[in-house]
């Protein structure tokens, strides 16, 4: 294939060509072979191509979760020319039209679950959608219901034959990755194949990533550490093991059972295995590669997994959406990271290849060397920005005094290191947290709190605080006549699970700091009283 024809799935169809008949993927209980998963994707890919709308975004909406569909529809989208949008029916439907919506796709691929959503999802919306349903037979029902729309079933689909391909340039979108937003509506994240081929190219080459390897695949796809998985296992004809939710429970067995080579998680799981004593020496024999992303890897965490995975390396990666899944990574050793992590946290180590850090004062000037700063990155895997909000963009991608390129405002405190010492992070600048992985802005849930309860006054907050973010969401609202458990219901339709307020606490007033502000420290420090 032509350098310049290069793209995210490009890996994918040069491995079907080199190996057709080893295992591409395993999802609900089945296995592909790339012969028949690029088989798949093509017919629905030239499907796309030759009866989906042509105007609107570049766009194509995935509506699936760990299904053979989710990965065939990913690979249809980017076949088709176009980036993908995962939607996730774990999420409230309301959420997921949003996002529907703000990408202004005109093509939408489901899987057979989250069909049940699908009434509820086209509910008021506005512009007429092209709706696959690859794994139905047929699909009368919602054409009677929504004659607006047109569906497609499985017996509609195109030989994959009929698939053609088509030039992709590097600053098209390969994929488009909603995060939580400060004003209550989600921040849709733009990355290029630009951005993400340097980020593949890295791991493969640092890994050394062969047709043998077996990668896990913990991450929902609207988690864009779920790219990793997918297309550096798929560059070299790896196989991709994703796993069902009841597996998930138990990741050892997972591990185990899979035969898995490549494991990648959030740190939260390695410490979920270690409670519950599935860390014992020796329990992962087949494991060479285990990296952890998402928040802070503890060392107890990192030394216990490498006991476990004797034969494994363990690795720390960081980075935000917005620099391309990860952008510094580190190397546990159990001798010298003792030494150089603090607060018992595992650092995020060097940039990688082609990427470089600025830590910077609030005038975004670099501060001294052990100083404390945020972290601004640079480099191939920063993305444009976000999509159809210049002034957000403006506000996170700037240029830093005399520097003369566009650094990331990654929102993070972390340590400038001393010569040969690696990057500590420390915590975030602003209320952004982690909770369970999942990139939280409290501004968010702070905005569906007012607009459900009718009150300005309102404060959420993370708790319990963790070593890895927070446990939970916690909110204050300044009103003693609300009904809670009806506040509750309400944030539970607009938000994730694990962005819904654990407790919501009324108070007739809440406190306000020197400059007028609610104060969120005498707010925690409430907190902490009640423990």
């Amino acid at each position: 294939m032509p350098p310049y024809q290069r793209s995210l799935f490009s890996g994918f169809l040069r491995a079907a060509v080199d190996w057709p008949d080893r295992p591409a993927l395993r999802v609900e209980g089945q296995q592909l072979s790339y012969a028949e998963l690029r088989h798949q994707a093509c017919s629905l890919a030239a499907t796309l191509q030759h009866d989906a709308p042509s105007e609107g975004s570049p766009l194509t909406a995935v509506f699936a979760y760990r299904s053979v569909v989710a990965f065939t529809g990913v690979l249809a989208a980017l076949l088709r020319g176009h980036g993908y949008v995962p939607l996730n029916r774990t999420f409230p439907v309301a959420r997921t039209r949003a996002m529907l919506e703000r990408s202004r796709c005109r093509a939408l691929i489901v899987d057979a679950a989250s069909a049940a959503q699908l009434d509820e999802l086209l509910e008021g919306l506005e512009r007429e959608l092209y709706i696959v349903l690859p794994a139905e037979a047929d699909a009368p029902g919602f054409s009677l219901r929504w004659p607006r729309h047109t569906f497609a079933s499985m017996t509609g689909l195109l030989p994959a034959e009929q698939w053609r391909q088509v030039a992709v340039p590097a600053v098209a979108i390969a994929y488009l990755l909603f995060t939580s937003g400060s004003t209550g509506i989600p921040k849709g994240v733009m990355v290029t194949h630009g951005n993400v081929l340097p980020f593949v190219d890295s791991m493969v080459d640092r890994y050394v990533i062969t047709e043998e390897d077996r990668f896990s695949q913990t991450f929902d796809m609207t988690f864009d550490l779920s790219v990793f998985d997918m297309f550096v296992a798929w560059e070299r004809g790896a196989s991709l093991h994703c796993p069902a939710e009841r597996e998930l429970i138990q990741p050892g067995r997972f591990i185990r059972e899979s035969g898995l080579t490549i494991w990648f998680s959030v740190p939260s799981t390695g410490i979920f295995m270690r409670r519950l004593g599935a860390l014992k020496p020796a329990s992962y024999p087949s494991l060479r590669v285990s990296l952890f992303c998402g928040e802070p890897l503890p060392m107890a965490v990192a030394d216990a997994w490498a006991q476990a995975a004797p034969n494994s390396i363990v690795e720390n990666l960081y980075g935000p959406t917005e620099v391309t899944i990860a952008c510094t990574l580190y190397r546990w050793d159990p001798a010298t990271t003792p030494t150089q992590g603090e607060r018992g946290l595992v650092p995020i180590g060097e940039p990688y290849p082609g990427m470089q850090c600025l830590v910077v004062d609030d005038a975004l000037a670099e501060v001294a060397e052990g100083g404390v700063g945020e972290l601004l990155m640079t480099g191939p895997q920063v993305t444009p920005g976000y999509w159809e909000d210049p002034e957000k963009t403006r506000a996170s991608f700037v240029e830093p005094p005399g520097r003369g390129t566009i650094y990331y405002r990654t929102g993070d405190l972390v340590r400038r290191p001393s010569p040969g010492q690696p990057m500590v992070y420390l915590r975030r600048k602003d209320h952004q947290i982690k909770v369970q992985g999942h990139r939280v802005e409290l501004g968010e849930v702070e905005a569906v709190l007012r607009d459900a309860s009718g009150v300005d006054a309102v404060v959420a907050l993370g708790w319990p605080i963790t070593e890895q973010g927070a446990g939970g969401i916690v909110a204050f609202v300044g009103a003693m006549d609300l009904d809670v458990p009806q506040l509750s219901s309400a944030c539970a339709a607009r938000l994730p699970g694990y962005m819904v307020p654990r407790t919501i606490h009324l108070r007739e007033r809440l406190p306000l700091n020197s400059n007028g502000k609610f104060d969120r420290n005498a707010l925690l420090e409430i907190l902490k009283e009640t423990i």
